[in-house]
């Protein structure tokens, strides 16, 4: 029975992470999963700083950070970029990479 109530617990908790993160964010209207899922060109290059970044990666990089700068720090380090094997200074490297100017505003660790 409290093997029961803990793996419940645990998966509220969990449900409620994700909640959480699918709400208006620092990426507006878009929940943080559909902005991650909308950087899947970027999977390569988030999870190697050497890699070459396509440029529809570099595309969308840009769009997500003209909604606010501080979106892309968010959704590089949210749970869905986390499981995607995403390492987080390798992906905020990536504007770098395209040359875009005034690279993501980056969290306060």
């Amino acid at each position: 029975m409290v093997v029961v109530v803990v793996v419940c617990e645990k998966f509220a908790y969990i449900l409620l992470l994700f909640l959480l993160y699918s709400l208006d964010s620092e990426c507006g209207r878009i929940p943080i999963n559909t902005a991650f899922a909308g950087l899947s060109p970027c999977m390569v290059a988030g999870r190697n700083a050497q890699a070459k970044v396509p440029p529809a990666c570099c595309d969308r990089v840009k769009s997500l950070m003209q909604i606010n700068p501080r979106c892309l720090d968010v959704v590089f380090h949210s749970p869905a970029a986390r499981f995607a094997g995403i390492v987080p200074a390798a992906a905020m490297s990536i504007p770098k990479r395209c040359n875009i100017r005034n690279g993501p505003a980056r969290r306060n660790a």
